[in-house]
C-alpha cells in the first residue's frame, strides 16, 4: 500500500511540477536561465547533505542491494530516508525542468520501503530479504505505469537478471496490493491513452527501421552515461555544484531551442503522439536525448523511463514520415519499444509495457521483434546494459571513485 501511495504521491507532485515549470517558462522565457541551474544546485545540495544514495535513477541502487555479497539489504541504498528524499528530490528536479522520469525513482521508493519493512519486522533469511526487494521494485513499475505484467517481467529481466521460484508469490501479491491502492486513487487509466492502430505486413519495413534506429540512439546514450559518468566522477566530487550549474543552463538552453519540449518527463508530447494529435519539429527527439543526458549526468535524482519513452516516440515519428504507407502512430509506439529497448537492453520488458500503456496487443509482433533488433543493434555500441553497470559502482564505491580519481589525476 505504501508503495502504491508513493507512486500516486510522486505522480501528482511530478504532474504539479512539470505544469508550473512551463507555465514560468511561457510567461517568463528568460526564468529556466534561472529556474534551472538553481533547482539542480539545491537538488545536489541536499542530496549531499541530507540524502546520500538517493542520486540517479534509483533502479542501480536496487541492483546492487540485491546483488550484496553478504545477502543483508545495505540501509545506505534503501531505507525510508532515501525513499522519502527521493519523493523531494524528484520533484524539485522537474520544478527545475531537467529531464527526468518518476518511474526509475518510484522503483527504488518501492524497494526502499519492502526492504525497511522487512528490517521492522525482524526479517534475517536473505532469500527472504531478497524477494522483498525484488517485489517493492516490481511493484513501483507497476504502479508507476499500471502496468502489472510489466511489473513482473521488469523483476525477472531487469532487477534479478533471472527468476526465483519461492519469491513469484511475494512479488505477485505485492504488485496487486501496490496496483490496486494506486488504482483505487487514480481510476483504472491506460499510461497513454488507447490506441487501436495495426501495421500492415507490407509496412513492415518500418519495424527494422525502428529497430535499428533506437538500437543506435539508445546504445550510444547509455555507453556516454557510463563512460562519461565515470569520467566525470571525480569532478563531481570535487565540484559538484560547477556540474550541477552547468548543466542547468544546459537544460535552459536546450528548452529555448526546443520551444520547451525538452522540459519535464516528456509524458505530455509522447502522449500527443501516440494519440496522433502531436504537431512536434523533427529535431525534438534530438533535444530531448541530449537534456536527458545531460540530467542524468548532473547526478541529481530522477528516472530514464519517461524521457526514454518520449524520446522514442519522437524518433518513432520521424521515422514514420520515410514510411507513409504506415499508420504514423506505429511508428511511434515502435520508436518507444525500440529506444527503450536500446537504452534499457531488456527487450521483454519493453515491449510488454509499452503494450500494456497502450493497450493495444494488434501490433505485438512487431513490438517483439523491433525490441531485439534494437537491443542487438545497442549491444554492438554498449556492451554492458546502463543498469548493471551503474549498479556496479554502488557495489564497489571507494575503488570506483578511486580509479576515476587516477584517470584524471595519475596515479598516486
Amino acid at each position: 500500500m505504501l508503495v502504491g501511495l508513493s507512486a500516486v504521491a510522486l505522480t501528482e507532485l511530478g504532474n504539479y511540477a512539470n505544469a508550473h515549470f512551463l507555465f514560468l517558462d511561457h510567461r517568463w522565457p528568460w526564468a529556466p536561465f534561472l529556474a534551472s541551474p538553481a533547482g539542480l544546485v539545491l537538488s545536489i545540495w541536499l542530496t549531499r547533505r541530507f540524502f546520500p544514495g538517493a542520486q540517479g535513477s534509483g533502479i542501480p541502487q536496487v541492483i546492487a542491494a540485491l546483488s550484496a555479497r553478504d545477502g543483508q539489504t545495505p540501509a545506505r541504498l534503501l531505507s525510508v530516508r532515501i525513499a522519502l528524499g527521493k519523493i523531494l528530490l524528484t520533484t524539485i528536479g522537474l520544478f527545475a525542468g531537467a529531464s527526468i522520469g518518476r518511474e526509475g525513482p518510484t522503483v527504488h521508493v518501492g524497494a526502499s520501503f519492502t526492504a525497511a519493512a522487512g528490517r521492522l519486522a525482524g526479517v534475517r533469511r536473505p532469500k527472504l530479504e531478497r524477494a522483498l526487494v525484488l517485489a517493492g521494485g516490481a511493484a513501483g513499475i507497476a504502479a508507476a505505469f499500471n502496468t502489472p505484467v510489466a511489473g513482473i517481467m521488469f523483476a525477472i529481466e531487469e532487477l534479478a537478471r533471472g527468476f526465483e521460484d519461492h519469491a513469484s508469490a511475494t512479488i505477485i501479491i505485492t504488485i496487486l496490493i501496490a496496483g490496486l491502492t494506486a488504482v483505487a486513487i487514480e481510476g483504472n487509466y491506460t499510461y497513454f491513452g488507447v490506441t487501436e492502430v495495426a501495421l500492415a505486413p507490407r509496412a513492415w519495413l518500418l519495424v527494422p527501421a525502428c529497430g535499428v534506429a533506437g538500437g543506435v540512439a539508445g546504445g550510444l546514450f547509455s555507453r556516454l552515461v557510463l563512460d562519461l559518468g565515470l569520467r566525470l566522477r571525480a569532478v563531481l566530487a570535487q565540484h559538484p555544484y560547477r556540474v550541477a550549474l552547468g548543466a542547468g543552463l544546459a537544460i535552459a538552453v536546450l528548452g529555448a531551442i526546443s520551444g520547451g519540449s525538452s522540459f519535464g518527463t516528456g509524458y505530455p508530447q509522447a502522449r500527443a503522439l501516440v494519440l496522433g494529435h502531436a504537431r512536434l519539429p523533427w529535431s525534438f527527439p534530438l533535444t530531448k536525448w541530449l537534456a536527458s543526458l545531460v540530467s542524468y549526468l548532473s547526478g541529481i535524482p530522477g528516472g530514464l523511463f519517461a524521457p526514454a519513452l518520449a524520446t522514442g516516440a519522437g524518433f518513432g515519428a520521424d521515422i514514420g514520415r520515410l514510411f507513409p504507407q504506415a499508420p504514423l502512430q506505429a511508428a511511434v509506439i515502435l520508436g518507444m519499444v525500440s529506444y527503450l529497448s536500446g537504452t534499457v537492453q531488456t527487450p521483454i520488458t519493453a515491449f510488454v509495457i509499452v503494450m500494456e500503456m497502450t493497450a493495444n496487443n494488434r501490433i505485438l509482433f512487431p513490438l517483439m521483434a523491433a525490441a531485439f533488433i534494437a537491443t542487438l543493434t545497442s549491444q554492438l555500441i554498449c556492451r554492458e546494459p546502463i543498469y548493471q553497470g551503474l549498479a556496479a559502482r554502488f557495489l564497489a564505491p571507494t575503488q570506483t571513485a578511486d580509479a576515476a580519481a587516477e584517470e584524471y589525476h595519475g596515479p598516486a
